[in-house]
């Protein structure tokens, strides 16, 4: 067995049988799937027995632990060579693990990160919400493209190892709070190459309202101060750029409220950077209703993880 694909799923049979389906359909079938259910109140049991035919699928319930400490029982019932980890509310392409067999070999690869995108069937808000997390003008683009693949921090939504990382350094060391980027981390630190597959991607359909995204990104904020716990480095200077756009916000809401001679270019900055945000994302979705979206997505999202990196941090100092 070549890949053994790991998915912990919480209340939404749903939501996974869609992505059974999306595995159903690959063009490599050397893999197993075992879905990890952490205990859910609405069980995917009988979703996945109806796979069964089709996919070499093992199900296994257990009392509530969080994903992480859920992919960790996965990862040991597991019997493959490489680990393959996903979130629930993703979908494969066609191609995607022949794509992934493909780059792990040709590129000698112990783990890998791959991105998230939208499909062209989702919301209009679910790809506002993928843009304000995939693009340069929020996020940098760091999650889906970067010019050194092998600085990437891999997600949990779609991530992976090699049986012997997981047999050599062990699994996460926290159920949910930015325990894929700890791993990442140590995986590297212990001497594994782990990269960016772009080509590996999925199609990353979120289910957030605007209210839960922002309490979503609030904890990503929060989550990589976590990290820094296990790895003081973990907390670079770029992290820190969705803080500086709330302070030149309010920077500019006080000029403006005083009359300061530099209020005219502080507001010319926020609205260049508001029509490159609507321009970007219409041409990319082809949608002007998606492009204001992100407007609101992206502004959602740089002020909840900008202030849940400053909240967090100023309640780790509280605590010494």
């Amino acid at each position: 067995m070549y890949f053994s694909v790991i998915i912990p799923v919480y209340n939404r049979p749903e939501e996974l049988k869609e992505l059974l389906k999306s595995l159903q359909n690959q063009t490599f079938h050397n893999f197993e799937v075992v879905v990890m259910d952490d205990g859910s109140t609405i069980k995917s049991e009988n979703i996945c027995d109806t796979f069964n035919r089709d996919l070499s699928l093992s199900y296994f319930f257990q009392q509530n632990q969080g994903q992480g400490f859920a992919r960790n029982d996965g990862m040991g019932h597991a019997k493959g060579d490489f680990f393959v980890i996903l979130d629930s509310d993703v979908l494969l392409p066609s191609g995607y693990l022949e794509k992934l067999k493909k780059a792990i070999q040709d590129r000698d690869l112990d783990a890998f990160g791959g991105p998230d995108a939208a499909d062209q069937n989702f919301s209009a808000i679910q790809k506002a919400m993928d843009y304000a997390m995939t693009s340069f003008w929020t996020t940098g683009g760091i999650r889906g493209k970067l010019k050194n693949p092998s600085k990437y921090q891999a997600r949990g939504f779609n991530m992976g190892v090699s049986r012997k990382v997981f047999e050599t350094i062990g699994g996460f060391v926290d159920a949910n709070k930015g325990e894929d980027i700890e791993w990442s981390i140590r995986i590297k630190k212990a001497g594994f190459k782990l990269e960016l597959v772009e080509e590996a991607f999925v199609f990353h359909k979120r289910k957030n309202t605007l209210k839960s995204f922002a309490i979503q990104a609030f904890s990503f904020g929060r989550n990589r101060v976590n990290v820094s716990r296990y790895h003081p480095d973990a907390i670079k200077e770029v992290h820190f750029l969705p803080t500086l756009f709330i302070v030149f916000c309010m920077g500019m809401g006080i000029s403006g409220l005083l009359g300061l001679w530099v209020f005219p270019f502080q507001l010319a900055v926020l609205i260049f950077w508001s029509l490159a945000v609507v321009i970007e994302s219409s041409i990319k979705y082809r949608s002007l209703i998606v492009g204001i979206y992100s407007l609101l997505t992206s502004f959602t999202q740089l002020f909840s993880y900008g202030s849940g990196l400053v909240y967090e941090l100023v309640r780790k100092t509280i605590r010494g």
